[in-house]
C-alpha cells in the first residue's frame, strides 16, 4: 500500500527512476472525463447492485427460512451462484443475453410484448445488465448472512404479535426488520465494498464497452497500469478508489445504530 501511495506522487518509469510529479496524477484522476465517467459507473453500480443484492437477499432468506431452510437441495440451488467461478457465469448470461430475437432473454420479453433487446451491446442497457448479474450473484451470499440473523429472533415475538391480530406484511415490519438492523448494517457495508471493487464481471462482459459505458475505476486502472503503463496515474485512480470505499463503508456503520450511538 506505501509504494502505491508513492507511486501515485510520480511518473513512474521503470529502469529510468520515477520523476516527482507531486498531485499531478491526482489532478489528472479528477478532471479527467474517462475517470469521471468511471467515478459515475463505479457509484451508479455499487448504489445498485448493493440494494439489489439485499433486497433479494432479504426477499429470499424470507422465502427459505422456516421448514424450507431444512430443503438442502433448494438452498443448495439457490446458493450455486454465489461459489460459480465468474467467467461460467459471465458465459453463461452473455448467451442468456444474446442480442438476437430468439435469444433467452428475449424470447421472454418477446413474451411479454416487448421487443427485443441489445443488452450488453448498447450503451443505454450495459450497465444496467451487468447490474443485474452483479445482483443475481451475490442476493445468495446476503441471503445466507440474513437466514442466520432470522434464526436469532425470538419466536415469542413472532406469536405475541399474531395474538394482536398482525398479520404477515405487519410482523415483518415491526418485528423481522427491527431485528435485523445488525445484520443490514454488516451486508451494507460488505455488499458497497464488493461493488466498488467490481472487475471480473466488466471485464469479461463488456470489458468497459460499449463505447466506455460500462468502465468502471478497477478496469479503467487496470488499463492504464498494465496497457498503457501509467503506473503512476493508476496509482493515484487507486488511492481515489480507497477513500471512495472508506467514505462509503463509513457512513453506512454510522448510519447504522451502532454508528449513531457513537457519534453521540
Amino acid at each position: 500500500m506505501w509504494r502505491a501511495i508513492e507511486m501515485s506522487f510520480h511518473e513512474v518509469r521503470p529502469y529510468l527512476g520515477d520523476r516527482w510529479v507531486g498531485t499531478a496524477n491526482y489532478e489528472q484522476v479528477v478532471t479527467d472525463e474517462a475517470f469521471l465517467d468511471a467515478i459515475g459507473h463505479t457509484l451508479v453500480l455499487a448504489l445498485g447492485q448493493t440494494g439489489g443484492s439485499v433486497v433479494l437477499g432479504l426477499a429470499l432468506a424470507l422465502l427459505l427460512e422456516g421448514t424450507a431452510r431444512r430443503l438442502w437441495i433448494v438452498r443448495t440451488a439457490v446458493f450455486l451462484p454465489t461459489v460459480t467461478a465468474m467467467a461460467v457465469v459471465a458465459e453463461v448470461w452473455r448467451i442468456l443475453y444474446h442480442p438476437a430475437a430468439d435469444g433467452a432473454v428475449n424470447t421472454l420479453l418477446g413474451w411479454l410484448g416487448s421487443g427485443p433487446s441489445q443488452f450488453l451491446n448498447s450503451p443505454d442497457s450495459a450497465l444496467w445488465s451487468v447490474m443485474a448479474v452483479g445482483v443475481w450473484r451475490g442476493a445468495p451470499y446476503d441471503m445466507m448472512i440474513f437466514l442466520a440473523a432470522l434464526a436469532g429472533v425470538d419466536r415469542t415475538l413472532y406469536e405475541a404479535a399474531a395474538v394482536d391480530g398482525a398479520g404477515v406484511r405487519r410482523r415483518i415490519w415491526h418485528v423481522t426488520l427491527p431485528a435485523l438492523r445488525p445484520a443490514f448494517v454488516i451486508l451494507f457495508t460488505l455488499a458497497a465494498i464488493r461493488s466498488l471493487r467490481v472487475f471480473t464481471e466488466i471485464f469479461l462482459l463488456t470489458n468497459g464497452g460499449p463505447d466506455g459505458s460500462t468502465e468502471v475505476l478497477m478496469t479503467l486502472i487496470y488499463k492504464l497500469g498494465l496497457e498503457r503503463n501509467e503506473l503512476g496515474v493508476a496509482a493515484a485512480g487507486s488511492m481515489v478508489l480507497l477513500g471512495v470505499s472508506v467514505a462509503l463503508t463509513l457512513a453506512v456503520r454510522l448510519s447504522g445504530p451502532r454508528g449513531k450511538e457513537a457519534a453521540r
